[in-house]
């Protein structure tokens, strides 16, 4: 008889899409659907970066290096330096997004059976990256009473065992905008140092930080080595299907190692890395605009929800993305019957359930994540229809 493998077994559905068929049901049946279920910014993506991969004038589609086209890595170099983060264009593989990024350190640093910790919730997909390394996810809870802050040392002292080998922090968080202080990246600094562990950093929204500065964990002193940046530009220029990311560490054995995979899989995207090269000259106050668009999306959503009887919404201080705790028996069950049952003038609402996010079993339950990704009018009309489908959803609780 033919099996399924292991892995392919344990291998999780996404919390973001698996509503998808639901939501394509209630547009067969005439119902407007606002996505805040995913990341997928409304942003333009920059015409000249667009325009640079128009007017490419090559004969041949060749592979790149494996490790990136040496003029985008060269690039790269220029855009870190302009965020403090002191790097060559040596340190740097460009990957299939950032995705590619986050498996290849897996499977570079860590054995089968090893353990990551991740403060949850987290993005849901680096359970999916650590089943196909084989590696275990060791979840410490943030709460949303403290917006979602670093957990204390104590938490990462009691997850910490002989299999332990990184931490994983996204900075801004995906999924609950928390932006991590100074403070709290040296307290990561100390615990990575005292025991010995590799840090990965997704830093894929540096770019949207509305209160407060970005540090990164390549700004951290002294522990260059315990490092690995994970980065994309699919939210920066809004080139999600760019497919474009980087690997980037000053740890010469984890790189060269890192590099064997990016040779296995032979080059990332050519044309994407034209678009992403050409992005880097852009002008700066570029992201000017960006930031002040998201900010004021952040600002209306959030004030929406928290004037609904029953909703909290901490404010996400960086991402485009908030975790509101609902007045709802099960996220699960209430965001499917968003889309299957209910509608508010001929529309409704999708949203992301937060039980995907966590790690711990039972959390999340009255939990949701919102992309804010939709313009003003339309994020105004998604919040009319999450407050009216709380009036009326059977599993309303308080």
């Amino acid at each position: 008889m033919l099996t399924i493998s292991h892995r392919g077994q344990t291998m999780p559905a996404s919390p973001i899409r698996k509503l998808v068929p639901y939501a394509e049901a209630a547009k067969k049946k005439g119902v407007k659907v606002y996505h805040l279920n995913i990341g997928q910014p409304d942003i333009e993506t920059p015409k000249a970066a667009l325009d640079a991969v128009r007017h490419a004038d090559f004969k041949v589609l060749e592979y790149s290096h494996s490790a990136g086209n040496e003029s985008y890595r060269r690039k790269l170099v220029q855009y870190y330096h302009s965020r403090g983060i002191e790097i060559d264009h040596t340190q740097i593989i460009v990957t299939t997004g950032g995705s590619e990024a986050i498996l290849f350190g897996f499977m570079a640093c860590l054995d089968a059976g090893d353990e990551v910790i991740i403060p949850e919730p987290f993005y849901a997909n680096y359970n999916g990256f650590a089943v196909a390394a084989d590696v275990i996810v060791k979840p410490i809870t943030s709460h949303i009473e403290t917006g979602f802050a670093l957990p204390p040392i104590s938490e990462f002292e009691k997850a910490i065992g002989p299999k332990t080998k990184a931490i994983v922090l996204c900075n801004p968080n995906n999924p609950t905008g928390y932006l991590y202080s100074r403070e709290e990246m040296e307290t990561l600094k100390e615990i990575i140092k005292k025991h010995n562990l590799y840090l990965f950093a997704d830093e894929a929204y540096r770019e949207f930080c509305y209160e407060g500065e970005h540090i990164s964990a390549m700004h951290l002193k002294g522990v260059d080595d315990h490092v690995i940046l994970m980065d994309t530009i699919s939210k920066r220029y809004s080139a999600c299907g760019g497919r474009i990311g980087a690997l980037v560490t000053r740890n010469k054995q984890v790189y060269d190692t890192a590099m064997k995979f990016a040779q296995a899989r032979l080059s990332p995207p050519s044309f994407a890395q034209i678009l992403g090269e050409a992005a880097v000259d852009l002008p700066e106050d570029y992201f000017d605009a960006t930031k002040a668009e998201y900010k004021k999306r952040r600002d209306l959503m959030v004030s929406r929800l928290n004037a609904m009887p029953g909703v909290f919404c901490p404010n996400p201080g960086g991402a485009f993305y908030a975790i509101a705790r609902l007045p709802i028996d099960d996220a699960d069950v209430f965001c499917q019957w968003l889309l299957e049952s209910f509608s508010h003038d001929k529309q409704t609402v999708m949203l992301a359930p937060a039980t995907g996010f966590y790690g711990t079993k039972g959390l999340g339950l009255n939990e949701v994540r919102l992309a804010y990704v939709l313009n003003v009018d339309d994020l105004n009309k998604a919040m009319d229809c999450l407050e009216a489908a709380l009036k009326v959803y059977p599993g309303r609780k308080g």
